[in-house]
């Protein structure tokens, strides 16, 4: 299967022996301090992007500590109202579970579908209730902090987004286009919209292109395997420990296939290391980064074996992480200067449970043109993304400390936070993409000198101990399936740019909805009730308004980002309530538009306040505020009303005050 024997592999892999501490690669980033010239983003002068393959957020990190993850207090419910956590399969529902194989971080757990299809029939429309049938029942599989303990460790010394989606909901190609140039050609020119790995040569312009044109140095740093040409196959070979598995999707853009050598997308784009020479996989990079030669904007892109693509092990991609690290950081002036995001080009068909934002046409104050297919012979129609979440840790001088930053991005964020350094503006990306995902620069903090350095798993038992291909690992299901238990405890948290309200008023037959962005970055919000699910997108500063159709009885929910809730449920016209954040605190107006005298009761579940009751005569109004600073501006309050025992209104979220504050005290305690 493999021409590289074990002896040579150590060579190419480095010349690490089995009991090296590759850990130390995360302790000598944490080491190492920040260059700090301005205090600014421009500090940072190399952004380093390593995009590893096929997982999703809640099957590595759901039950990491202070993360949104298993112990998520607001899931989305499904139509038939249980979580969503609860996936059936024709039969019983099955709930997220753990496989039993001993040594899971190294078991060949089975790849699983993941193209626009069976994407968009898990997804089911926004009902989001059809994963095990459309992926299989190993979906539901995660893995714990035992299993991965590098992975966790980053997380723990760096900063993880637990609100980072892909950008498609699709399989590998697209999402990396999405990464590399800002779309998957969706306006129809150049070859696209590409919905799947079809790899036909396309010619709309890429990004790289236009930092070579901007004089911004770059570089595609990866193994070449049989040869960067069609007939080495762009680098994806049979042998799964050389070459760049077909990764380096830039070089399906004809732009690339007709350079020539002394053109810069050849130079910088077609070459790369020799395994099959002799060549150690970070030769290329360590040397560079020595010499203090390292690019302003580098990819990095892992052969097979090491990119973390079921059937692969997520360890064997946890050692090659490690040596990317020791070489990042084997010029400390280098690094002090380096910015690294580690992140998933898709999630497999592995199930998250937020459901991700995605464009509605008419329910949206920002363009959404670009955004939605309108469908084919072959591929239904849907919207392109945003994908579900896959992990992202921001490994740098100025992210350390295990925060978590919840703001809502994707891919094109990556492009996003270059064009915030460097100037370089990419048009591909969609008007909605833009106010919808952040552009990365919340997960940093520029003003922090953290050196500490934290105790590190060791990952020198994580090298291959052979070079073979090897059988899928199927999991057996639970007979007994229960909610996975998430780590307790906070976490710290980056401030965020959302202020965000939704009010309600209820007429006979229908649920009239306010949405207000009173904060600095779009937001779309999803509404469930008992018709079809449906998104709102509402840009900063704007408003929006909806209808949702209601017969008697309802209960309509609308999920924002950041744990944000607002449930309005009811029978007939009632009791009113609005909320909005101001400072630190919760302002609630309770209003009675009826006939009758009611008698309201408010109460947290945070414990802000004791429970406090209201009676309100017809036409009456009061206002309530409730501080939110005994719960670290994090709010989950109830109303509900002696008189109707279907009224109820939750309301949940934070209080964004500028200040760096700490993940929800409600994760994980129940």
């Amino acid at each position: 299967m493999t021409d590289v024997n074990r002896r040579r592999f150590l060579q190419v892999a480095g010349g690490t022996a089995a009991g090296s501490l590759l850990s130390a690669s995360i302790a000598r980033a944490a080491e190492i301090p920040a260059s700090r010239r301005t205090g600014t983003l421009r500090d940072i002068e190399h952004v380093v992007v390593l995009m590893q393959e096929n997982r999703s957020f809640d099957h590595y990190f759901g039950t990491m500590r202070g993360v949104r993850g298993f112990g998520d207090p607001r899931p989305v419910s499904r139509p038939d109202g249980k979580p969503v956590w609860y996936q059936s399969n024709g039969v019983r529902d099955l709930l997220p579970f753990r496989p039993d194989a001993d040594n899971l971080g190294l078991a060949f757990i089975q790849d699983l579908p993941h193209g626009w299809n069976d994407t968009h029939a898990a997804w089911n429309g926004g009902a989001y209730d059809k994963w095990v049938p459309a992926k299989g029942s190993t979906t539901m599989a995660y893995l714990t902090r035992d299993d991965i303990p590098f992975h966790y460790a980053l997380a723990d010394a760096f900063t993880v987004c637990d609100a980072y989606h892909c950008s498609f909901m699709g399989s590998t190609d697209p999402n990396r286009y999405y990464m590399w140039t800002g779309h998957t050609g969706n306006d129809g020119t150049g070859g696209g919209p590409v919905l799947g790995n079809d790899e036909k040569g396309y010619s709309w312009t890429t990004y790289p292109e236009r930092l070579e044109k901007a004089g911004v140095s770059w570089k595609v740093y990866q193994d070449i395997g049989d040869g960067l040409d069609a007939n080495g196959s762009w680098g994806w070979i049979n042998d799964a420990y050389r070459g760049n598995y077909g990764d380096n999707s830039l070089l399906y853009f004809t732009a690339y296939q007709n350079a020539k050598p002394g053109d810069p997308l050849y130079d910088k784009a077609r070459t790369g290391t020799n395994a099959k020479a002799g060549d150690g996989f970070f030769d290329v990079l360590k040397a560079d980064v020595k010499a203090g030669k390292l690019p302003q904007v580098s990819w990095i892109v892992a052969p097979e074996a090491f990119c973390e693509h079921p059937n692969w092990p997520v360890n064997y991609g946890a050692w090659y992480i490690a040596q990317v690290l020791n070489a990042l950081t084997a010029n400390p002036e280098v690094w002090s200067k380096t910015a690294l995001f580690i992140t998933y080009d898709e999630n497999d068909g592995f199930f998250d449970h937020i459901v991700p934002p995605y464009a509605t046409a008419d329910k949206s104050t920002v363009d959404t043109t670009g955004e939605i297919f309108a469908g084919s012979a072959k591929n239904p129609a849907g919207p392109y993304g945003l994908g579900q979440r896959v992990p992202m840790l921001v490994v740098s001088p100025w992210s350390k400390g295990g925060f978590v930053c919840s703001e809502v991005f994707d891919h094109t964020s990556i492009v996003r936070f270059m064009e915030r350094r460097f100037g370089v503006h990419e048009p591909n990306i969609s008007p909605w993409r833009r106010s919808v995902c952040g552009d990365l620069t919340s997960a940093f903090d520029f003003s922090r000198t953290d050196t500490k350095v934290p105790a590190l798993p060791d990952t020198a038992g994580y090298l291959p101990p052979d070079n073979k291909r090897h059988p899928d690992y199927v999991p057996a299901v639970p007979a007994n399936p229960s909610l996975p238990k998430q780590e307790r405890g906070l976490r710290p948290a980056r401030p965020l740019p959302y202020n965000l309200s939704v009010d309600a008023v209820a007429a006979a037959d229908h649920l009239a909805l306010s949405f207000a962005n009173h904060g600095h970055a779009g937001a779309t919000f999803h509404v469930t009730s008992a018709g079809a699910p449906t998104t709102y997108t509402v840009e900063a500063g704007r408003s929006l308004a909806g209808v949702v159709a209601v017969s008697g009885k309802y209960d309509v929910a609308v999920h924002g980002p950041n744990g944000f809730l607002r449930q309005f449920g009811g029978n007939g016209v009632g009791a009113e309530v609005t909320a909005v954040h101001d400072h630190d605190d919760v302002r609630l107006v309770l209003s009675n538009p009826g006939r009758t005298t009611v008698r309201l009761t408010v109460a947290s579940a945070y414990g802000h306040c004791p429970r406090t009751t209201h009676v309100l005569r017809p036409g009456a109004r009061v206002v309530e505020t409730v501080d939110t600073r005994s719960g670290n501006n994090w709010y989950d309050i109830t109303v509900t009303a002696d008189n109707n025992t279907d009224f109820h209104r939750r309301l949940a979220g934070h209080v964004e005050t500028g200040r760096a504050g700490t993940s929800d005290p409600g994760i994980a305690t129940v």
